[in-house]
């Protein structure tokens, strides 16, 4: 399996309400800085999870970065996302190692347990589905990580248990 960088036109992106206020700190502190741009981006990241659509408008409009550099450091850089994640991250690695232990097997498995395509979030919110190229954990493979927790020595069966177990602790009142 190749791992391809997803497309994503800035246009295309929806958000939900964003405050956008909240990225003023961040304006402020890197404002007129030489080097700001990844470091503004890291944090309206962590502010949100994601980039949003608003955030790369104001940063234009008041710091003057223009917006396809910006998009081209946001596309150009697998930290950075541009549309809102679930709360949990699952990373299925698709490196040599675990493409040999049959990682495919694995992702099928999860997209089969979640509802949805590689690279999508569920609907309630809660997992967003990825393909890595490498979590540096060959040893173990197949491997998958949820949030920082690695699992290893993976099947189909033994990654959607993980699944239904981590959604059974976050149904729970």
């Amino acid at each position: 399996m190749r791992i391809s960088r997803k497309k994503i036109s800035l246009q295309a992106v929806e958000t939900p309400d964003v405050n956008i206020s909240l990225i003023n700190p961040i304006i402020q502190k890197y404002q007129g800085k030489k080097g700001n741009l990844i470091p503004v981006l890291q944090g309206v990241q962590s502010l949100y999870g994601y980039v949003p659509r608003e955030a790369f408008i104001r940063l234009n409009e008041e710091m003057g970065l223009k917006l396809n550099e910006m998009y081209g450091v946001a596309t150009f850089y697998a930290q950075f996302r541009l549309s809102p994640v679930g709360k949990h991250i699952i990373k299925v690695c698709h490196g040599t190692a675990c493409h040999v232990q049959n990682a495919t097997k694995i992702t099928e498995a999860l997209v089969t347990e979640l509802g949805v395509k590689d690279g999508h979030t569920t609907e309630d919110g809660l997992f967003t589905l990825e393909s890595v190229a490498c979590l540096g954990c060959c040893s173990l493979a197949p491997v998958m990580m949820v949030d920082n927790e690695t699992f290893g020595s993976l099947t189909g069966k033994k990654a959607a248990r993980v699944i239904k177990e981590l959604r059974r602790k976050e149904t729970q009142p």
